[in-house]
């Protein structure tokens, strides 16, 4: 008697977890990102991407601005241009925006918490990374964790010489989003946020940086699960949000979160999305 086969196992799908949560957002909460794109653009406007600083300065000076506030940071990429300073021969940068008329005053760059640095030329970054690394410490004292930071700093400068022979990460235009974030994360000390932030700030990809103004916001009113680590949340954003609106949700997101969605008594009375912010209502459509 012939033994019968053994049924084959039906595979199940492998569904990408951002296309999942894409799905669900709009099956059981339709229209939400719509919604909460127009509400917060009536709210703080439509920012246009327009790039900051070079790479290599955006890369610093997030580093300086890990664990710490904005202006504090400031201080200390003040300071690296003061204590190393480059060439005259090169071009000097500018990091806040407008100013050109009276009417439109100088203000701190999008997305940005701080006052937003004076122009100047950026370091020697050459001089950073070949510095005394007690030398480096002392300097960038003002932006706090200095310990954690200088070595971090020559090693993400280290690692971008010898794996390019320059300071110069304009390289990262030939690649794709995701790509050019998994190169960045390589480096010692660099995770998705960070990298995501010189991407979308210096290149306009498609990236949603999220730090802890960006996260409570997205988590209270739904656009994220709320027990979703970072790293996935990075991903996860990539499905929710269109590339076109992804630089205009991240600085108005931000914003959201330092004017009116604090982590402690949040404005709810002002707040343009509460009507379907479920840290307001649990059952919030």
């Amino acid at each position: 008697m012939t033994a019968r086969a053994a049924p084959a196992r039906r595979r199940r799908a492998v569904v990408d977890p951002a296309r999942r949560w894409s799905n669900y957002l709009r099956r059981y909460r339709p229209g939400l990102v719509e919604f909460v794109l127009e509400r917060l653009a009536t709210q703080y406007g439509r920012p246009a991407w327009d790039p900051r600083l070079d790479p290599i300065s955006e890369l610093v000076l997030t580093i300086l601005t890990q664990n710490t506030a904005d202006v504090n940071a400031e201080r200390a990429f003040v300071a690296l241009r003061e204590r190393y300073r480059s060439p005259e021969t090169t071009p000097i940068v500018g990091h806040r925006r407008g100013g050109s008329t009276p009417d439109d005053p100088e203000r701190p760059p999008e997305g940005w918490g701080g006052e937003g640095l004076p122009p100047g030329r950026p370091p020697d970054w050459a001089a950073v990374e070949d510095a005394p690394i007690d030398e480096l410490i002392a300097v960038i004292r003002p932006g706090g964790l200095a310990y954690q930071k200088g070595p971090r700093i020559q090693a993400a400068l280290r690692t971008i010489r010898e794996g390019r022979g320059a300071y110069d990460l304009s390289f990262l235009t030939d690649m794709g989003a995701v790509d050019a974030r998994d190169w960045l994360t390589t480096i010692p000390g660099i995770g998705r946020k960070t990298a995501s932030i010189v991407l979308l700030f210096c290149f306009g990809m498609p990236l949603m940086p999220i730090d802890t103004h960006v996260e409570r916001v997205s988590k209270r009113v739904g656009l994220l699960p709320p027990r979703a680590p970072l790293e996935l949340a990075h991903d996860l954003y990539l499905a929710v949000f269109a590339d076109d609106d992804m630089y205009e949700g991240h600085v108005n997101l931000i914003t959201h979160g330092r004017r009116i969605c604090h982590a402690r008594n949040p404005r709810h009375e002002i707040c343009p999305l509460v009507e379907r912010c479920r840290f307001v209502n649990p059952k919030a459509p």
